[in-house]
């Protein structure tokens, strides 16, 4: 409930306060509006578009890939009995990866060893035939064609109890094949394979690579391998991920693509690097001399949904906003500018100050 000055003061004093508040009230509202971060009218700190001398760069899109890199495949049929790793693990080298039923090769490892003892056996006995017939050979009791045939049969039992524990082997080494391990240390990029599946040799079950060693795969037009070799690196941008470096080393390959006339460039990629893995989209910036762009600081360039543009000041001191077509970064100096403003003109390089100084209709 309001009660008005009158009711309990006299009328001269009741007016006198009304006016006191309503003029407390205007000044607050005056300063409520002429304080929104910045002064009404403050100067805004500008900048003036210029052509500078910027690098040329070319730019090429590629992918990640790994230095080293493996399919591990099944050499042996059966069912698979154990799977013990995920995608996106890491192993070290000799890690035991899937187990294979191994009991028709445990058969023919016993079957093996079996035949050995056979062909020892043989052995042994053509042994003693040999000397036997060797020393009635000497006493002219036995022909020198028995000493012959028995020399042979000796050779030949010699012969076959090699070829018998060669067999041995190898069924040794086969069974061992149904012990799936990792060739090397590195992370399991996929795995191809469940348990309770039917392996067959050459099935793919791992996929496996070494996260130390990636490079980036590009592919250049023939026309620019001049350049690109003259750069002799280049800068790998991630977009997705909001970070750029400078790769290690550069390989250009000895061949070229005869549909799309290009060459594979490799770029090595440091080490250490967070959240890069193979598959992943890079883009390869190649220094190819120097050329004057027309540029913009990066601070004046502001976005209104998916348009940059820049507050541009006149001669007058007035805002405009201006749509820009912006090209490629030009390091320190800013961002190179294709369309939307000319050389000589001037920006905001504060964008909310000149945003609130447009809407308040200050210069």
């Amino acid at each position: 409930m309001v009660i008005p000055y009158g009711s309990i003061l006299p009328s001269w004093l009741g007016k006198r306060l009304g006016a006191v508040n309503a003029g407390f009230f205007a000044l607050l509202a005056l300063l409520l509006m002429a304080s929104p971060g910045q002064a009404v009218g403050a100067p805004l700190k500008t900048a003036v578009i210029e052509l500078l001398p910027v690098e040329g760069s070319l730019s090429a899109e590629g992918v990640v890939e790994a230095v080293r890199q493996s399919i591990v495949a099944a050499q042996v049929p059966g069912r698979v009995l154990e799977v013990r790793v995920e995608s996106g693990r890491f192993v070290a080298r000799g890690e035991v990866l899937a187990r294979i039923d191994d009991r028709e090769a445990a058969q023919i490892v016993a079957a093996g060893q079996a035949q050995i003892a056979r062909s020892e056996a043989d052995f042994s006995n053509a042994k003693v035939n040999f000397e036997r017939t060797r020393r009635l050979t000497e006493q002219t009791f036995l022909s020198p064609a028995a000493l012959d045939k028995s020399q042979a049969d000796f050779d030949a039992a010699r012969a076959q109890l090699a070829a018998t524990r060669a067999a041995a082997e190898q069924a040794i080494a086969v069974r061992g094949h149904a012990t799936i391990t990792a060739p090397f240390a590195g992370v399991i990029a996929i795995r191809h394979v469940q348990q309770g599946d039917m392996a067959q040799p050459g099935m793919p079950l791992f996929t496996l690579h070494d996260p130390a060693r990636l490079r980036v795969v590009a592919s250049i037009p023939q026309a620019r391998l001049r350049e690109v070799r003259a750069a002799g690196t280049a800068m790998l941008e991630f977009a997705s991920l909001g970070q750029t470096v400078k790769a290690t080393a550069m390989q250009v390959m000895p061949a070229a693509d005869l549909r799309s006339h290009t060459t594979q460039v490799w770029l090595d990629l440091p080490a250490g690097l967070k959240d890069v893995a193979p598959g992943m989209f890079a883009r390869a910036l190649f220094a190819v001399g120097q050329a004057k762009k027309l540029v913009i600081p990066a601070a004046a360039v502001t976005y209104r949904s998916e348009v940059a543009g820049a507050y541009v000041v006149d001669d007058k001191g007035e805002l405009r906003f201006r749509q820009l077509r912006l090209g490629e970064a030009a390091g320190v100096a800013g961002i190179e500018v294709l369309a939307g403003v000319q050389a000589g003109e001037k920006v905001a390089l504060d964008p909310v100050s000149a945003l609130a100084q447009l809407k308040s209709g200050g210069k």
